[in-house]
């Protein structure tokens, strides 16, 4: 059991997520990603002599998603693109505040439908699921509510 003291200070911590996604071609996805959120690429803010190796998408100044490319810098899970499908058992979910307009760039980006958009009844708001260029699910959510 915890102490009360432990418990107090894991209320404190913060916990950030940052995924990281092998890709085949970062440049490409990350333009893609970029489009699709209406995020910030690293790779333009600061120059990188290895842009085309990997790029990391920011939302404001929140970090939301690293792409790396496949079989590069010996990273032991980022090799072998073939060896499974793309994102087996993962999906890439987004709450964007813009749900309309995500869905919107989403179409003009020609994305792979897997789901139309439709109310996730359960957390009461809207959802939309494509495939990235890679093959990887990403779930587009209006948030919690809003479609209550």
């Amino acid at each position: 059991m915890a102490s009360k003291k432990s418990t107090a200070n894991q209320a404190k911590s913060k916990v950030r997520a940052q995924p990281l996604i092998a890709v085949r071609d970062v440049r490409r996805s990350s333009r893609w990603y970029a489009r699709l959120l209406g995020a910030e690429r690293t790779s333009e803010l600061m120059r990188s002599d290895h842009a085309d190796l990997y790029d990391r998408l920011l939302s404001g100044r929140s970090l939301i998603l690293q792409l790396h490319a496949w079989d590069e810098e010996d990273h032991p899970n980022l090799s072998n693109a073939d060896a499974a499908p793309p994102g087996h058992g993962v999906l890439l979910w987004f709450e964007v505040d813009d749900f309309d307009a995500a869905v919107r760039r989403a179409r003009a980006l020609k994305a792979a439908v897997v789901r139309k958009p439709h109310v996730n009844p359960a957390p009461g708001h809207r959802e939309m699921w494509i495939r990235d260029p890679d093959g990887y699910v990403v779930v587009l959510a209006s948030p919690d509510g809003e479609a209550r």
